[in-house]
């Protein structure tokens, strides 16, 4: 079976939008549409359930992406052992935040590539609350994530860097940063009141809702976004107080717009590493690129 028509497969399950995953292979849609009507025809029955509005996968197109998923791996494996100088090649796909993709993420793939520069990195961005579900869902070998805190027995977590959680607030005048600055001077903010801006989902969110519970706080909630990076973004503009690692705001390219607030017995910090299936971790290349990260950060584990 061609490798090329199941990942065309893979992408199209993922996205479960053909001209989304032609745009992202850099494909027309109707050589996407060939190469999903091809498997279809191979396997006897349609892998989707698609009209003019949606598309979804039906059980057949469930129980064809497990197996596409194990035959890709095997082949990237069996492509590893017939190279005659042992080098590994193949593809890892990884999913993280933009800001980890420019942070901490950056020395661990220098070091990966230069050990190791026939593999394919395929990485894949968006809000790091995403990332366990990801991995677990198979759809990235390794996501870039906050540890968890309930974290499934399947999972492993490499921890890489620890990094405060942080409330912070306007760094220009306006209505929100005078009033946090008032209420410090007199010793107490009012958080019932201050308009928040918090995570939808997340590790962040449940430890901002055990704090807010644990002192009895029923927070005024201005806007619950995705993304730590568009939670800074929104405070710059002097919408309300967020919540976000302190790397975050270092280095989102916004750290300037906005202000740490200092609170007494503050937020915990958070522990940023590497996902991954326990299954997984048998594959040479997503080991290599594990052990590598573990090397780059050594104190961290």
């Amino acid at each position: 079976m061609d490798t090329r028509a199941l990942s065309v497969f893979l992408s199209v399950a993922e996205t479960l939008n053909f001209s989304r995953t032609a745009e992202n292979l850099h494909m027309s849609v109707s050589a996407v549409s060939r190469a999903v009507a091809r498997l279809e025809q191979e396997v006897g029955q349609p892998l989707f359930d698609r009209d003019r509005r949606s598309v979804a996968l039906n059980h057949a197109g469930r129980e064809f992406r497990d197996f596409a998923r194990r035959s890709l791996a095997d082949w990237q494996q069996l492509q590893r052992k017939l190279d005659s100088e042992g080098e590994l090649a193949g593809e890892i796909s990884l999913y993280c935040s933009v800001t980890a993709s420019h942070t901490f993420l950056a020395p661990i793939l220098a070091a990966f590539r230069a050990s190791h520069p026939a593999v394919d990195i395929m990485m894949h961005t968006g809000d790091q609350a995403d990332g366990v579900g990801r991995v677990l869902d198979g759809h990235d070998d390794l996501a870039v994530t906050i540890r968890p805190l309930q974290s499934p027995t399947r999972l492993d977590f490499l921890p890489l860097v620890d990094s405060p959680l942080q409330f912070c607030m306007p760094a220009s005048h306006c209505q929100v940063r005078e009033r946090v600055l008032d209420e410090q001077e007199r010793g107490e903010i009012e958080w019932d009141s201050l308009p928040l801006i918090v995570p939808e989902r997340g590790t962040t969110k449940e430890l901002l809702d055990d704090w807010l519970r644990d002192r009895g706080i029923r927070p005024r909630i201005y806007a619950q976004v995705a993304g730590h990076e568009a939670i800074v973004a929104m405070v710059s503009l002097g919408l309300g107080v967020g919540i976000a690692p302190q790397l975050v705001i270092e280095s989102s390219g916004l750290g300037e717009g906005v202000e740490t607030v200092d609170i007494e017995n503050g937020l915990p910090s958070l522990s940023i590493g590497l996902a991954a299936l326990r299954q997984r971790l048998s594959s040479p290349l997503v080991k290599s690129l594990w052990d590598v990260a573990g090397q780059t950060y050594p104190g961290s584990v």
